[in-house]
Order: C-alpha cells, then structure tokens, then sequence
C-alpha cells in the first residue's frame, strides 16, 4: 500500500510541475500584478471617500458648536428678562444640540478606527504590489535573457521593509561612533 502511495504522490507531483510550466508564470504574475493595482484604487477610493465624511463630521461639530454658543447667549437674555418659558424652550435645544454633538463624537472616533486601519491596509497593499512589481520585472528581464542563458537560478525577494532600513541605519550609526 505504501508503494501505491509513493507513485501516486510522483505521478501528481509530475503533473502539477508540467501544469507549472503551461500556466506561463510571468501571465499569472502580471495578472495578479493588474488585481492589486484594482484593489490598490479600490482601497484609495474608500480612504477619500471616508477622509470627506470625516470633513463633514467635524464642519457639523463646528456648526453645532457655534449653535450651543448662540443658545448660550440667548439663554442669557431670557433669563435677564425672566422669561423662563423661552428659556426652557432654549435649554431643551441646548440638550438636544449636546446629544447630537456626543453622538457625532463617537461616529468621529470609529470613523478614525476605520481610517486608521485603511490606511495601514492601503501602505501594507502598496509595498505588497511594490514588491510584486519588482518581481514582474526581474522575470521579464529573465526571459530576456532565456535565449542567451542556460542556467536558471530562482529570483530572490530584493524588497526591502522600513524595518531592515532601521537596523542596518542604527548598525551604520552605531559604527561610526566608534573610535
């Protein structure tokens, strides 16, 4: 039975290597190249479109600010002039205005939430297509070079993330202060 297993397993792994070569990589890789730039515009799309709503809230929060001090100096007024039916008019728009403007508060702040994480997404998703790009471009420039050479030899990441930059700036700078 083992047997049986061990040719069935190199009889797929022979299959899957021969579709390999008749999917045409460098097809596929430009592909999915063309899919993360739609995702990419998607995705930059939905920031704009959530930085206006943003805009908005914080021109109603300004309004209802400037509603709030109207009522606070007409609440003044009628109170000077003891008008206590017009002040409790004054003071039940004053608590709805306050309502409104915690409710816009909180929707402000969730709507930072889902700012913030789109924007992480959209700097992860463009170093993501940046390095997908690099590698379009290496295996277009390798089958180029099909024709002129034999060898093949696999294309390493050459990407390179803000977190190597850091380590190989603070080793530059941790060399240089050395005597």
């Amino acid at each position: 039975m083992a047997l049986i297993t061990r040719v069935t397993r190199l009889f797929r792994a022979d299959l899957h290597a021969v579709l390999d070569r008749i999917e045409e990589p460098d097809l596929l890789l430009r592909q999915a190249v063309r899919e993360m730039e739609e995702a990419q515009a998607r995705d930059e799309q939905r920031l704009r479109g959530l930085n206006q709503e943003r805009g908005q809230l914080l021109a109603r929060v300004a309004d209802l600010d400037q509603t709030l001090a109207e009522i606070e100096e007409e609440l003044g007024i009628c109170f000077a002039a003891e008008k206590d039916d017009l002040a409790r008019a004054l003071v039940k728009r004053k608590l709805e205005a306050e309502r409104l403007r915690r409710l816009i508060a909180r929707k402000r702040e969730a709507l930072e939430v889902r700012l913030a994480g789109l924007r992480g997404r959209v700097e992860e998703h463009r170093l993501r297509l940046e390095a997908m790009r690099q590698k379009a471009e290496l295996l277009a420039e390798e089958e180029d070079d099909a024709g002129r050479l034999d060898e093949s030899w696999p294309v390493p990441d050459i990407s390179v993330r803000d977190e190597d930059v850091e380590v190989a700036f603070l080793r530059e700078k941790h060399k240089r202060r050395q005597p």
